[in-house]
């Protein structure tokens, strides 16, 4: 039996106190945070160039709390800083890969290959990324997402060591897909979904390197099946349960996985079916750039709230389409639907937990990852600001 030693500086007593402390901040952030959206009406928007700094210097955070290199799932009014999230490290190594390249910062870029190297060790031997909170069974959707952050990390880095985790993940997926090629299993709640055209964007993303005619027949069979459910812009089996009904967060990787797919391929159908959901959601945008956070297939809104995360998406989305079409009303709906999620940001509290973060809803208690600063929120919203300040004259 070892002999226990008194530690003067982590008394159970002092171990207390940080609980409690930390219980206190949570607590005046809960109540700071609902007061605002309850009656704070006259926001302030700053320039672009002070919220994007803002979001960058809290996404650097969220990276910063948890020591293993991955990203934090983000920050929780119920419960703090969460542990790091596998799927959305892989597609924010590439908003900060991107940070690298246009703000000339060595520290994202670091950031970047940090996450990466982070995402190859906790690869499943298979090839697969698995969320630990369902078990550790490969999930499509995730491992299409960490694709997209390996792929990236070798083309800036030239290591091999991303290219096979890569060629590993890209194999699993065509693995697991069913005799029609589609993702019908390994799938969140067991069920397609047409989002997954995000997963077949990272095949696509991953031929460049490493060309496969099985990777792209099963991207094609997947994207084929997500036109097949469109219906007026709308997609059937959009969301996370077969009986819910969809966020703009989960319309818009849907139509991104579209447009993006489209584009490698130079396949006008995918682009148009894009073009059709983006049109779709634009006769829900307010003037002052509101989103409803759900809308169902037959294109109804539902709930009081903003998705302020779809916003982002959906803003960047518009801009890309805007840069095919040149069609001005995709470029203008971007900018009110950034604007709206820009009056939201606090850049000015004093609390550096939450500070240039973006809500997942607003009103915070949205039914969108309720209470929460989820990260990807923030990484979409850096993507958006970092598109229309290449855009804007």
């Amino acid at each position: 039996m070892g002999v226990k030693t008194f530690n003067p500086g982590h008394t159970l007593e002092s171990s207390r106190g940080i609980v409690y402390i930390k219980q206190v901040n949570l607590l005046k952030c809960f109540a700071k945070s609902i007061f605002n959206d309850l009656f704070v009406t006259d926001q302030v928007v700053h320039s672009l160039q002070e919220h994007l700094e803002a979001a960058v210097n809290w996404l650097k955070l969220a990276h910063t709390v948890n020591p293993n290199h991955g990203m934090s799932w983000g920050y929780s009014l119920k419960g703090g800083w969460r542990a790091s999230y596998r799927e959305i490290s892989g597609y924010i190594a590439v908003t900060f890969f991107d940070l690298a390249r246009q703000l000339k910062d060595d520290d994202s870029y670091n950031r970047a290959v940090a996450i990466s190297k982070w995402l190859c060790q906790v690869q499943n031997a298979d090839g697969s990324i698995s969320d630990p909170r369902y078990g550790t069974e490969g999930i499509v959707f995730d491992t299409g997402q960490v694709l997209l952050g390996l792929v990236r990390a070798f083309e800036e880095s030239q290591d091999l060591h991303f290219l096979q985790a890569a060629q590993k993940a890209r194999d699993w997926l065509i693995k697991v897909a069913d005799s029609e090629h589609r993702w019908t299993r390994n799938t969140h709640f067991g069920i397609p979904h047409v989002y997954n055209t995000r997963v077949a964007w990272s095949l696509l993303r991953f031929n460049a390197f490493s060309p496969s005619l099985e990777g792209e027949k099963v991207a094609l069979a997947n994207l084929d099946w997500a036109l097949s459910q469109q219906r007026n812009g709308w997609f059937e089996q959009c969301a996370f349960r077969r009986e819910d009904i969809p966020f703009t967060h989960t319309i818009a990787y849907t139509i991104r996985g579209l447009l993006e797919s489209g584009i490698l391929l130079r396949e006008q159908k995918y682009i148009d079916a894009a073009i059709k959901g983006a049109e779709a959601v634009i006769e829900h945008l307010r003037d002052d750039g509101f989103i409803p956070g759900q809308i169902d297939t037959e294109g109804r809104a539902h709930g009081n709230y903003c998705c302020l995360t779809g916003n982002c998406q959906m803003a960047i989305i518009w801009l890309k389409i805007f840069q095919i079409t040149g069609e001005q009303q995709f470029y203008h709906a971007a900018t009110k639907s950034l604007r709206y999620v820009m009056s939201y940001q606090d850049i000015s509290t004093s609390d550096i937990n939450i500070r240039g973060a973006i809500k997942g809803s607003h009103p915070i208690w949205g039914k969108y990852t309720r209470l929460s600063y989820p990260s990807w929120a923030t990484k979409f919203f850096i993507d958006g600001l970092l598109m229309l300040s290449n855009l804007e004259p």
